[in-house]
């Protein structure tokens, strides 16, 4: 391609909405614009560089015995309710209506969908196990769309999911697939991490695993164990069961008494002003979720981890309850709420479950209660992990690392749905014996857009981007210092010419633009290898820059195109 005929604008500063420097820089160098908030156009470069994720995804995928398919985009809304996850997914489904009037939803994911193909086309255990993939558009409607292509509206993902008649070959298949993600993040030169992980609204029966692509802008916080291979985001990362309190003779502690805390509503303030630990703080909060009304109880010093109480109460989702919604259960605004005497279910940090005594809310404003003993005061019915890892504390694997954080990019996820969407769809087979049973199911997506920008936040440098080669739109790019120059003309065609014939992907930038625009472009755009043809093309030689390390030589045309060829056959 010569760059004097490509559509491409580079920009010398980045649009005040782009935050991340993956954003920024593919604004810049001209792979994507923004049409709306959270849409974007893939310009030429951008969309040569999602073809090449793309067909590595096929590659791996098809190694694994996955078929290819492409499932609709616009999905009719039955499904979703048969599912019972229309509700679930709530203001996050784009919803509309044809001229009929009946309703349909942009899929934002197609379990449901592939579940209802799946049911119409098999019905014997003779045609199973199958795994099916595509890699379709995908629509959520984020209410802030932010950091580009990694969290946008609109995205390109591949899903994969397989069918089974047994437990035995999820687990193979789960296997298979989590190896492929290995090979697929690996070929796109991306440093990456697979944790342990929470299965959200996708939901399943069985274990799941995030690939993290590691990155200070990440969104989620992964916990690491330093002496093991344990890793899990922290939103299900486990934490060591504390040793319990020892309460040889409860009579003997001395009775919880109250005292007079004016304004003292937040566990700072009681830091402050009482000059105590926060971990001998009692921190009562009201929550809700699916009708249901509780207390969550955790260490003054520890944060509640909302998805691990959603699964310790048995319900989809939980939130803190509205102002309004404590009084009229707890008889007291947040602050001051405690565990002795509330008239509410008690669910119970294991942490809290372990201490000797605390202080807690006293259920009246402006006071506290002091010697609040667990198991004298309030019972230990209900006693969970119900919160969120801290860093430096011990592996709840080996116990014998400590947990140190990363922050994460989620490029891909794979899960055990095991039969929650099969029962419900009746995506049925029937046995050897004639007996019908329903298909056991796995989930396996990974974001295609998302590893374009994963890939741009890890690669690059102060001047641009640094695409690794199987990534890269073009393999070589070739700058032509003066466009009037005759000798560099002749020297910068023979080398387009040479490498085209070698079915060395090339961009010629032959504009008649300022070295300096040039330079400036070439390090924005990241082709990893840059040939500059300038005063020394009278003797057929050339500086070649290498983007991943810097390094600038001058050399003969016949070492470039050696080293080049030598690379290509790698």
């Amino acid at each position: 391609m010569r760059q004097s005929k490509l559509l491409v604008t580079t920009l010398r500063e980045a649009p005040a909405e782009a935050e991340t420097a993956s954003h920024q820089l593919l604004l810049r160098a001209g792979y994507i614009r923004m049409l709306a908030a959270g849409i974007y156009t893939y310009l030429p470069l951008g969309r040569r560089v999602l073809r090449k994720i793309e067909n590595i995804v096929r590659e791996e995928m098809e190694l694994t015995g996955a078929q290819e398919v492409l499932l609709p985009s616009m999905l009719p809304a039955e499904l979703w309710k048969e599912s019972e996850r229309y509700e679930v997914y709530g203001k996050d489904l784009i919803k509309l209506q044809d001229r009929h009037e009946r309703e349909f939803v942009l899929g934002p994911t197609h379990e449901e969908v592939i579940t209802a193909l799946v049911r119409g086309e098999i019905s014997s255990y003779r045609r199973l196990p199958v795994t099916l993939y595509q890699i379709q558009t995908k629509f959520r409607d984020e209410r802030r769309p932010r950091s580009g292509l990694l969290r946008g509206r609109e995205f390109l993902m591949k899903d994969a999911y397989s069918f089974d008649t047994d437990w035995e070959g999820l687990d193979a298949a789960y296997v298979l697939m989590y190896e492929a993600y290995e090979r697929i993040f690996a070929r796109c030169g991306l440093h990456f991490k697979a944790v342990q992980a929470n299965a959200g609204a996708i939901g399943g029966e069985g274990e799941n695993h995030e690939f993290m692509a590691l990155s200070d802008i990440g969104e989620d916080t992964i916990a690491v164990c330093s002496a093991c291979d344990y890793a899990a985001n922290l939103e299900q990362a486990e934490v060591s069961r504390p040793a319990a309190a020892i309460h040889a003779d409860l009579a003997e502690w001395a009775a919880a008494e109250k005292f007079h805390t004016p304004g003292l509503r937040t566990i700072a303030q009681l830091e402050e002003q009482l000059q105590i630990k926060p971990e001998g703080i009692i921190k009562t909060l009201i929550y809700e979720g699916d009708g249901k009304t509780f207390a969550v109880l955790v260490r003054g010093d520890h944060e509640v981890n909302e998805i691990k109480v959603a699964k310790a109460v048995g319900v989809n989702e939980v939130s803190l309850a509205e102002y309004s919604n404590v009084l009229a259960a707890a008889g007291v605004e947040s602050g001051f709420v405690g565990p002795v005497g509330l008239q509410l279910p008690l669910v119970i940090d294991t942490a809290v479950a372990a201490m000797a005594e605390g202080i807690a809310g006293a259920g009246e404003k402006d006071y506290h209660l002091r010697s609040v003993v667990p198991g004298r005061d309030f019972p230990l019915e209900h006693v969970a992990d119900l919160r969120n890892a801290v860093e430096g504390e011990a592996c709840p694997k080996c116990e014998c690392g400590v947990l140190h954080f990363q922050q994460g990019i989620e490029i891909g996820h794979v899960f055990k749905l095991g039969t929650k969407y099969s029962e419900k769809l009746g995506a049925a087979y029937l046995d050897a014996s004639g007996r019908s049973k329903p298909m056991i199911m796995g989930c396996y997506g990974i974001g295609v857009s998302r590893l374009l920008a994963a890939v741009a936040e890890q690669s690059r440098d102060e001047e641009g981007l640094i695409w690794p080669e199987s990534l890269a739109p073009y393999r070589v790019h070739i700058l032509q210092m003066s466009a009037k120059d005759t000798e560099q003309t002749a020297l910068a065609e023979e080398l387009y010419g040479e490498l085209t014939r070698q079915g060395i992907e090339t961009l010629l930038d032959d504009r008649d633009e300022r070295a300096g625009v040039k330079f400036k472009d070439a390090g924005l755009i990241g082709i990893p290898v840059v040939l500059v043809v300038g005063k020394s093309a009278g003797e057929r030689k050339i500086e070649y820059w290498d983007r991943r390390s810097s390094a600038k030589e001058v050399i003969s045309i016949a070492e470039a195109l050696s080293r080049i060829s030598t690379a290509q056959r790698k």
